[in-house]
């Protein structure tokens, strides 16, 4: 290394590389987590379209779904946010959120309908990240 490179890069700098390499996990976290937990809120204020949603689509057990959907959005935002069994959580959240592309996004003529598919199939690669990298080190995972 030569000098000017070695005069370059002070300990001061490297002690805020790792704080930012240490907080960036979270913050994705919490953007990643953000559309679960609005999206459970918004079901639970509206039982009843979203139930209506869910039979729009066809699924069978509808009120089963609303249930279930809530208990995955908010409990796994919550916990994803945390950094709770993270790498179980999101992978949970990445099999949801694929399962809810297929069931009501799939329409990909409907120029709408493809976004959210797109955008969904995006989410499962962020989560996927997750589940290879883990939680990081601000995370109740780090603690354990």
């Amino acid at each position: 290394m030569s000098h000017s490179a070695a005069l370059s890069h002070t300990p001061t700098q490297g002690r805020s590389a790792s704080a930012l390499a240490d907080a960036v996990p979270l913050a994705g976290r919490a953007l990643l987590s953000a559309i679960f937990v609005i999206s459970g809120a918004s079901k639970l204020a509206a039982p009843a379209a979203t139930i209506g949603y869910i039979e729009s689509a066809g699924l069978p057990l509808a009120s089963f779904g609303f249930v279930l959907a809530v208990i995955v959005e908010v409990l796994g935002g919550l916990a994803l946010i945390a950094g709770y069994r993270t790498r179980l959580v999101a992978a949970g959240l990445a099999a949801f959120t694929l399962a809810t592309a297929l069931a009501f996004h799939a329409n990909l003529a409907d120029q709408n309908q493809f976004i959210h598919f797109f955008k969904n199939l995006a989410m499962v690669g962020g989560l996927l990240q997750v589940v290879a990298f883990g939680a990081g080190r601000f995370s109740l995972d780090a603690r354990r």
